[in-house]
């Protein structure tokens, strides 16, 4: 497979896993796994693939955005959901910063309201600011957040950490946030 077409079925599998498994037919269970042999018997993508191929673009992507299971049998997103799961996190104690990467036309309205999860199930925190900052790239000009994890966590919010090592927590208050200058 090359470059771009690990790219294309990539984000297909992301469509599917995180947002619309209907868009083929695929069921998921209440936690977002879904029958890896359904999943390649419906997949309807323009980069047709096999079960070896499945495997090396789990293991090969970057973002570390899938896992299958300890049996081999299933697969699902780490995190990203915009459909109801319970992806079976169990709350974690946060370090003391995490950063959140946004575009600079977001910041403005981040400043009022805080972070939203939007259409998510959580908001999306990274430990290092390299990730934040790609991440933030997507959006336009990246900026950099620095979110006070450790005291949200003392204040009561919880967090949650992806098999992927993003940290999850539900909407981040501006209180808790440090724009840069």
């Amino acid at each position: 497979m090359t470059e771009k077409e690990s790219k294309t079925a990539g984000k297909y599998l992301s469509l599917l896993l995180r947002h619309q498994p209907g868009l083929i037919g695929l069921e998921l269970d209440e936690q977002g796994w879904a029958d890896i042999n359904e999943l390649l018997e419906k997949w309807n993508c323009p980069v047709a693939i096999d079960r070896t191929e499945l495997e090396e673009l789990v293991a090969t992507n970057a973002k570390q955005r899938f896992i299958i299971d300890e049996t081999g049998k299933r697969i699902r997103a780490n995190q990203g959901h915009s459909i109801q799961i319970d992806p079976g996190l169990e709350p974690q104690t946060p370090p003391e910063i995490l950063f959140h990467g946004t575009g600079l036309r977001s910041v403005e309205l981040i400043q009022i309201e805080g972070l939203k999860k939007m259409n998510r199930l959580h908001v999306h925190l990274s430990k290092d600011v390299e990730t934040a900052s790609l991440v933030g790239q997507r959006k336009g000009k990246p900026i950099v957040l620095t979110i006070h994890s450790k005291q949200m966590h003392a204040d009561g919010f919880r967090f949650f950490q992806a098999a992927n090592e993003v940290w999850l927590s539900d909407d981040v208050p501006v209180k808790y946030i440090s724009f840069p200058s």
